[in-house]
């Protein structure tokens, strides 16, 4: 029954918030961020611990309140893209784009791309102007529960252009075919902030000890595609986006230390981009060994996760 009420929320979310004008939605959601904020649940509690990291300190409240704000308008304008004016979005996004010269120049070299991203702004509207811009893009799903929850959200990014693998149950691992994608030319999409597999790569954020994924890392480097980071932000009504010049990947002999080098300018760069827009990284989970359950931290705090030293074994050993 719980899962029910889940799914069936966000069934009338999809239907409710974009039939209502957009004003009304902005008043709505920015009244549960604030009720989130004043009953201290999880989510905002752990908001505010991540967000001590990146200000060095307890956050003041006015950082907190915007941020809850910007995840809840993370939400509102999820509900809403369906039915929105995607060109005139584009547009909007076009103005506040940096680095839009890598993107073309990445793709024109036809090894492919990987596109990492943090938890940060509206990445849904940032694949609406990369599929506008002619670069479709492969994508992970986690996979949620309910099932139809699942299944809702995937048919949801579907509709906006992407190829939406799960993280498990599929067919194949999504490894291999996001390998196959890349080596064919095409475009990868990847949050690379939080690890979801229990074979994170351990790396320093915010003077920290904390894990990220390794996948963006290890598809660079055993596909030979560009890895390049992208850092979202809101921008008034309109939204910004830096896209970085290509992370090289770190010239190691062993697979699993280049992926680990490369993990960690990947993180150093989150970094410098998530401390210059706190209020729009998005991370309500725990990221920092140090909040990570201990059990959890035992079996993966590692300088590689499991999935690369499989990988780099087998690479290694044929002298890859």
């Amino acid at each position: 029954m719980k899962d029910r009420v889940v799914d069936w929320g966000y069934a009338a979310g999809w239907r409710v918030v974009r039939s209502v004008p957009d004003a009304v939605a902005r008043r709505a959601f920015d009244g549960l961020a604030d009720l989130a904020l004043r009953r201290g649940g999880p989510t905002s509690r752990q908001l505010a611990r991540n967000l001590a990291r990146v200000v060095g300190g307890p956050p003041p409240p006015s950082l907190l309140h915007a941020a809850m704000r910007s995840y809840a308008r993370y939400w509102r304008e999820a509900f809403r893209l369906p039915s929105v004016d995607h060109a005139a979005m584009v547009e909007l996004i076009d103005r506040g784009t940096r680095g839009a010269e890598h993107v073309r120049e990445a793709h024109e070299r036809g090894r492919g791309v990987v596109f990492a991203l943090p938890h940060m702004g509206n990445w849904d509207a940032a694949a609406v102007w990369l599929i506008h811009n002619g670069v479709p893009f492969t994508t992970v799903a986690e996979r949620l529960r309910p099932e139809s929850l699942y299944r809702r959200f995937v048919s949801y990014r579907e509709d906006l252009g992407m190829e939406v693998l799960p993280l498990t149950g599929g067919a194949r691992p999504p490894a291999a075919v996001l390998a196959d994608r890349l080596r064919a030319g095409g475009a990868v999409c990847l949050l690379g902030d939080r690890d979801l597999t229990r074979s994170g790569v351990e790396v320093t954020f915010f003077g920290e000890p904390a894990l990220m994924p390794p996948g963006p890392a290890l598809l660079a480097a055993t596909t030979g595609a560009t890895l390049v980071p992208v850092s979202l932000w809101f921008d008034g009504a309109g939204w910004g986006q830096r896209i970085g010049a290509p992370i090289p990947v770190a010239a190691r002999e062993r697979l699993r230390d280049r992926v680990a080098q490369t993990t960690q300018s990947l993180a150093d760069w989150f970094a410098v981009e998530i401390a210059a827009h706190p209020t729009d990284w998005h991370m309500v989970q725990r990221l920092w060994l140090a909040d990570l359950d201990p059990d959890r931290v035992a079996g993966t705090a590692r300088p590689a996760g499991g999935v690369v030293r499989a990988v780099s074994d087998r690479w290694d050993g044929a002298g890859g």
